[in-house]
């Protein structure tokens, strides 16, 4: 028993031993692998780690706040903004483009088109909620829902969080003055931003420009110039209940137009919703038998070519008969008229016989001279060609006073220009030519006839048809021209183009102000009369007298000059 028990007892350690031995040998030979693995393990999942947080960011930035931000940052590092600005000759704005992103809708990802449709019907009420369902449903992976849509409406669809809604980075053409200017800045197709009138279309090129120089497009007109006279004409318009008019403000010496108004006109931000006729160009592009407005020329004609002097007398004492024509006086003298009373009392006949004493030839040289006859060369497309007249006796003698050649409104300007700021034909122009302007060099008439034609022009403010134009503090030089509207045989004479052309200060001319109404009406005001003494010469006053503070032109007393006391004498 004690050798059975010694060997019990003695092989029971060796077996243990041995198990425990093996067991801490293989305990032994497993610890450097279990402790070089685990730095692994750790090393891959701070790695995948590491991962997950970078993809994440990057797919909050794509989804959230790049589509959030990129607006900010499209507009300053030029993005899909490609249309160069176009600024007034002070720098204010008149048409840019601003990054306003389009919403659109991958159907394919779309979970409830119908929840989805609702909901952002609830933001655009203009939007068809059944419609637009429909649309989700087509499994198109891009469905178009609405453009322009601001920050705020963006954050706001945001928070839907609605799977498949998403934006697109798109660029908007806005004009923040909208309706001002309207005729010169013209307007974008949508939603390609293509220039379809004005500027926008005829500066195509450069306004499109995607190249370094981002300066923007600086034209000569002034806003604050531009809304008095789209006021003043709009009144008008209103008081004699006329179709529409046009208004000019130019530059004698550089030929910049400052204002040019067309009424009624249209907002290019929305130019769809308004009528053709809105949109047509009444200073540029339409042409008009301009009247009165033409005797300064012809008393030009004949002192400047030496037919005439200011002294000189032309029979007005009864109506003129060409054929089956007949040329009268709207107010007779019914006698001799010296050359400044022909422009006071705006005679017809004294103007015809001015004409007759020039010759056709001379006539139509003396009118080329100004480009009269000429599309004038001006930064649009919308510029109408001058109508005029087979060359004839007749004609000669209608167009002294305006009648058988038309001319578009910013054409009549820019020949005035040249007739009172010394004898320089200048060229019209949207451009604003900096601050220092060369004087143009091509005369066109004799610096003193220019002087003589300037004072009759002032006379007939002072002491003829022009009398409403006068301002107190600013000496107004003009002329009234009143024109009966063609029609398919002879003339209409109860539609009337009533126009004046004003010319301030005279005393040293600095900007010509021209006012037209289509078809003005009479008023117990003006005792049923609607001609341009009555309608468009007033109209250029109260423009003098709002702008003159505004170009910085100094009141001045009229010296009281006259020429018409030297002529007398």
């Amino acid at each position: 028993m004690e050798k059975e028990r010694e060997v019990v007892n003695t092989n029971f350690p060796k077996t243990a031993t041995h198990d425990l031995v093996g067991g801490l040998r293989r305990e032994e030979r497993s610890k450097p692998s279990a402790q070089n693995g685990r730095p692994r393990i750790k090393f891959a999942m701070y790695l995948f780690g590491l991962c997950f947080i970078i993809f994440g960011a990057r797919a909050l930035e794509l989804t959230v706040l790049h589509e959030q931000g990129g607006i900010t940052r499209s507009a300053s590092n030029g993005g899909p903004t490609t249309r160069l600005d176009i600024v007034d000759r002070n720098g204010e704005v008149l048409a840019t483009d601003i990054p306003l992103p389009t919403l659109y809708a991958d159907a394919r990802l779309i979970w409830n088109p119908t929840e989805t449709a609702h909901k952002l019907a609830s933001v655009f009420p203009d939007v068809d909620a059944g419609k637009l369902a429909k649309k989700l449903s087509t499994g198109s992976a891009y469905v178009p829902i609405k453009r322009n849509v601001t920050p705020e409406i963006q954050r706001h669809i945001y928070q839907f969080g609605l799977p498949g809604i998403k934006f697109k980075e798109t660029v908007t053409r806005i004009y923040p003055h909208g309706n001002l200017a309207a005729h010169v800045v013209g307007y974008v197709s949508r939603p390609d931003n293509v220039g379809i009138a004005g500027i926008e279309k005829s500066m195509e090129d450069v306004i499109d420009s995607r190249g370094p120089s981002r300066l923007p497009v600086k034209l000569s007109i002034d806003t604050r110039v531009q809304h008095a006279v789209a006021d003043e004409l709009q009144a008008s318009i209103e008081e004699f209940n006329a179709l529409g008019g046009a208004g000019v403000v130019m530059n004698v010496n550089t030929g910049e137009i400052i204002a040019l108004v067309s009424l009624p006109d249209f907002d290019p931000n929305s130019v769809m919703e308004f009528p053709e006729d809105a949109r047509r160009n009444r200073a540029t592009l339409s042409v008009y038998e301009m009247g009165s407005t033409f005797k300064a020329f012809t008393a030009a004609m004949v002192l400047d070519k030496g037919i005439a002097t200011l002294s000189t007398k032309f029979d007005a004492r009864h109506p003129i008969k060409v054929g089956r024509f007949t040329i009268s006086d709207y107010h007779p003298e019914r006698r001799w008229l010296t050359v400044p009373e022909v422009l006071i009392h705006s005679s017809n006949i004294a103007s015809a016989r001015m004409a007759l004493a020039t010759g056709i030839s001379g006539h139509r040289e003396f009118l080329a001279r100004f480009g009269l006859f000429d599309r004038p060369d001006l930064e649009l497309s919308e510029v109408g060609r001058p109508l005029v007249q087979e060359w004839r006796k007749i004609t000669s003698m209608t167009m002294s006073y305006g009648h058988g050649i038309a001319v578009s409104p910013v054409h009549m300007a820019a020949a005035a220009s040249s007739l009172v700021n010394g004898g320089y034909r200048v060229k019209p122009t949207l451009l604003r030519k900096g601050h220092v302007a060369k004087r143009p060099q091509d005369r066109v008439i004799r610096q003193e006839t220019s002087e003589q034609v300037l004072e009759l022009m002032r006379m007939v403010v002072r002491d003829g048809t022009g009398g409403k134009a006068e301002v107190e503090g600013y000496s107004v030089a003009g002329k009234t021209g009143t024109a009966e509207k063609p029609r398919a045989k002879g003339y209409n004479r109860k539609a009337l183009i009533s126009s004046f052309l004003g010319i301030f200060p005279s005393y040293d001319p600095k900007f010509v102000v021209l006012a037209l109404l289509d078809e003005p009406k009479g008023t117990k005001d003006t005792y049923g009369y609607a001609t341009a003494g009555w309608t468009a010469a007033p109209t250029v006053g109260e423009i003098v007298r709002r702008i003159g503070p505004i170009m910085a032109v100094e009141p001045s007393n009229d010296s009281g000059k006259t020429i018409l006391a030297s002529v007398e004498e």
